[in-house]
């Protein structure tokens, strides 16, 4: 992806289409709570999707069928779990990973701050389904179900995200 705060576009696979990131753009160094996206090289590690509502949305990734206890903790104070995929309830802050209103019917576990994390740098970064007025993320980045489908049967078993401003 690539613009100012709030969004730009993805460039990928010969094409381009609209994209939503966090309200405080892209940021080298980003922090947990900033609202910024993490800019630069991150490897896009994995998928959850529900099964119920969508089939498998990458051949070439690894893919999680979501669960409605599944939690990715956010919290700081909880350093053995920061940044790492729970299971709900969660003894810490937790972001719960199966919504209803669509934007994480498909999740792509962005390698942001996760080697090992670092406590305040910034978790739950995630590629997910925009909101219909494609406005800004916490963070994420976003794109619409259908462009976030047809990426996802581009990318080979190790692709790359670069995230510019």
């Amino acid at each position: 992806p690539s613009r100012g705060p709030g969004g730009g576009f993805w460039r990928g696979g010969g094409g381009r289409s609209r994209a939503a990131w966090g309200g405080g753009g892209a940021r080298a160094d980003k922090r947990g709570g900033d609202g910024a996206t993490p800019a630069g090289d991150c490897p896009l590690r994995y998928l959850f999707y529900p099964p119920a509502r969508l089939p498998r949305p990458a051949p070439a990734l690894d893919a999680v069928p979501l669960r409605r206890d599944d939690g990715w903790c956010d919290d700081p104070a909880d350093g053995a779990h920061y940044n790492r995929f729970v299971r709900l309830p969660h003894s810490g802050r937790a972001e719960a990973l199966w919504r209803a209103d669509g934007l994480y019917d498909v999740i792509g576990v962005i390698g942001y701050n996760d080697a090992p994390p670092i406590l305040g740098r910034g978790s739950a970064i995630f590629l997910h389904v925009a909101a219909a007025d494609s406005g800004p993320t916490a963070g994420c980045v976003a794109l619409a179900l259908p462009d976030l489908l047809a990426l996802l049967l581009m990318v080979d078993a190790a692709p790359t995200i670069s995230i510019r401003v």
